[in-house]
């Protein structure tokens, strides 16, 4: 065993949890509170094993659950920024590209190599696994909205049309669950927890 090794894979751990001090607008389904970017990393990756039957030909559940739990890490450094604000959004990409280059350069080259190349593929989302993994992810906060009658969306007066667009992926990435989907973002819109969209 490397000692060297062993101490790089150990700062990256402690570095990690950092994760948890990451607040997302997303609200905990009880609606408590915000949760963390940990959390969601979590949820997600819970996500991908239960629901591996509905995944396209070609996934890679591992690998679909290893996406997950680090796609999230860059905002270690980079912050959460929410997916509804486009200026926000302006200058995420290189803030992100600098965060992994950082985090994942603190573990042994080969293991920072895997754990870059697998945040990577997430962020390119080309792959079927990739596809799948996005999916998920566009998911969970519509769960979450569902279950907190509206929750962010009230807050932040989020139109069907902004959320259809920000859902799109699930369409191609786990076309199963695409009815579920187009279903539950019907029922809250009848449910007013989701404005209709602009004419």
């Amino acid at each position: 065993m490397s000692i060297n090794r062993l101490t790089q894979q150990i700062q990256f751990i402690i570095e990690i949890d950092r994760l948890k001090l990451i607040l997302r607008q997303t609200l905990l389904t009880d609606g408590s509170r915000q949760e963390n970017s940990a959390e969601h990393s979590w949820h997600l990756a819970i996500m991908a094993f239960t629901l591996a039957e509905y995944a396209p030909e070609g996934v890679d559940i591992l690998c679909a659950i290893k996406m997950v739990l680090i796609h999230d890490l860059v905002e270690i450094d980079a912050g959460d920024t929410f997916c509804y604000d486009v200026q926000g959004n302006e200058g995420k990409a290189e803030k992100e590209t600098q965060a992994a280059l950082r985090l994942f350069g603190i573990l042994p080259p080969e293991q920072g190599k895997e754990f870059h190349q697998l945040w990577h593929e997430f962020e390119l989302c080309e792959t079927p696994t990739a596809k799948f993994a996005a999916a998920l992810d566009r998911i969970q906060p519509i769960l979450h909205n569902q279950q907190t009658q509206g929750g962010t969306w009230r807050i932040h007066g989020i139109r069907r049309d902004q959320v259809m667009k920000r859902v799109a992926p699930v369409e191609t990435g786990a076309p199963e669950l695409w009815p579920f989907v187009l279903q539950l973002i019907d029922d809250c819109v009848a449910a007013g927890y989701l404005q209709e969209s602009r004419l």
